[in-house]
């Protein structure tokens, strides 16, 4: 029996996308005769996990599904156990970075990784609290239904159950790494009130995130499909593409990756920085490692702490972030495509050390970009004024220390990367 772990990071209240994430397990035991270990990983206020906890007591028993609700503290006691038998240097900051006080979309994503290994499970299925499945014919649409058959197979074997293949047949009997697909709703991030304020300023900031030399005719279209997702149309039927998946067309909502991936290259750890999850979607595509692009999307919406006196300032920090990481993570990225199978080992599995000196090498770039795009940041929040003009003051004030974050973030990366195979194998059972 395939043993799975479909698993959901939360710091939010989501009881209702609990119910349906065991809705999910339950059609991926009965339909595929998965063993699926559901694993939330709560990191809530105690008021909100209670009932979070009382959701879970509620949810039927199904043959096949286990479910695992943990909360920071089983979290950190599990994390202690593992970095003790690993014998590494530096255990506390390992412990840092695997759950560290600030909000971090990787290091979440990363305690699943190695909680699933613990667990023996050949796959980790990443959903998010605040999105919900899309309806089809009074059915919900689960991902799982593309995501549990191929994940590990030769790609040869996928082709004959997808609806197109569009892969170089030399790369057929490499193993299908991942299946995704996006959503459809509100923006990724959340920054639509910009674009409804002053479509220029919207293009100028969301513009930050691309290389810096890139010509105005190519930000402009990167732009126009930032964040958006599949757009707003809603699943009609399946169809499934057996690809080299581009990560722009996948979402960390929903996504699926073989342990192959994932137990050996985490991802960036970096506290308040939105996108830091996606790095190895770059991975398996820049390493020739086929894929599963579906249109199973995932319905976004935005829970409303993001837009409170506290919660704003709060996120268009994490967004700044995102901005800033970008000038070592296109650099990286450049690399690993031209590096292309040199990614891979003789065994079709990805190399961690090729990344680990792309890191270190990324570390030295000049910061001049980065000032900036500050800068840019800087007259564009002031053009609109109001909260946004006061969060510019914030930055300010903070120009030095987010420069200095932008590449401890990367150093913190390397220093996971290299610790990562000891804790996978201190994880396993």
């Amino acid at each position: 029996m395939n043993r799975v772990c479909l698993t959901l990071p939360t710091n939010r209240a989501c009881s209702a996308t609990l119910t349906a994430l065991h809705a999910e397990a339950t059609y991926a035991a009965r339909h595929f005769g998965a063993d699926v270990q559901l694993l939330i990983l709560d990191s809530a206020d105690d008021r909100t996990r209670a009932e979070h906890t009382r959701t879970v007591a509620a949810l039927p028993r199904e043959p096949g599904v286990t479910v695992h609700h943990l909360n920071e503290e089983a979290q950190r006691h599990f994390l202690r156990r593992v970095v003790r038998k690993a014998g590494l240097p530096e255990p506390e900051r390992l412990l840092r970075l695997m759950l560290p006080a600030a909000v971090s979309y990787g290091a979440c994503t990363n305690r699943a990784f190695l909680l699933a290994a613990a667990l023996g499970c050949a796959s980790v299925h990443r959903r998010d609290s605040d999105s919900t499945y899309q309806l089809h014919a009074g059915q919900s649409v689960f991902p799982v239904h593309h995501e549990l058959p191929w994940l590990g197979r030769p790609a040869a074997e996928a082709s004959a159950a997808v609806t197109r293949t569009d892969l170089d047949p030399a790369l057929s009997q490499r193993p299908v790494s991942l299946a995704g697909a996006s959503f459809i709703g509100e923006l990724s991030v959340d920054i639509g009130e910009i674009r409804r304020l002053d479509e220029a300023v919207y293009h100028d900031v969301v513009g930050l995130w691309a290389p810096g030399d890139w010509p105005e005719d190519r930000i402009r279209a990167l732009v126009e499909e930032s964040f958006t997702g599949a757009g707003t149309a809603p699943f009609t039927g399946d169809h499934a593409t057996l690809t080299l998946v581009d990560p722009m067309r996948v979402d960390m909502c929903n996504i699926a990756f073989d342990r192959a991936v994932y137990e050996r290259v985490p991802l960036p750890p970096a506290t308040d920085t939105i996108g830091s999850d996606y790095f190895l979607l770059h991975l398996v595509h820049d390493a020739g490692l086929p894929g599963i692009l579906h249109n199973r999307h995932i319905e976004n919406f935005h829970t409303p702490e993001r837009r409170t006196a506290s919660g704003f300032p709060a996120y268009q920090r994490r967004f700044v972030k995102f901005l800033l990481s970008m000038l070592y993570f296109h650099d990286v990225y450049d690399r690993m495509t031209a590096e292309g199978a040199g990614l891979l080992d003789t065994g079709q599995r990805v190399r961690p050390e090729r990344v680990v000196e792309f890191l270190r090498e990324s570390t030295a770039l000049d910061r001049t970009e980065n000032i900036w795009r500050l800068d840019r940041i800087d007259t564009a929040y002031r053009k609109l004024g109001g909260r946004y003009a006061a969060f510019a003051d914030q930055l300010h004030v903070e120009r030095s220390q987010l420069l200095d974050q932008a590449q401890q973030d990367i150093e913190d990366f390397i220093h996971l990367t290299v610790s990562w195979p000891a804790l996978m194998k201190a994880a396993r059972p």
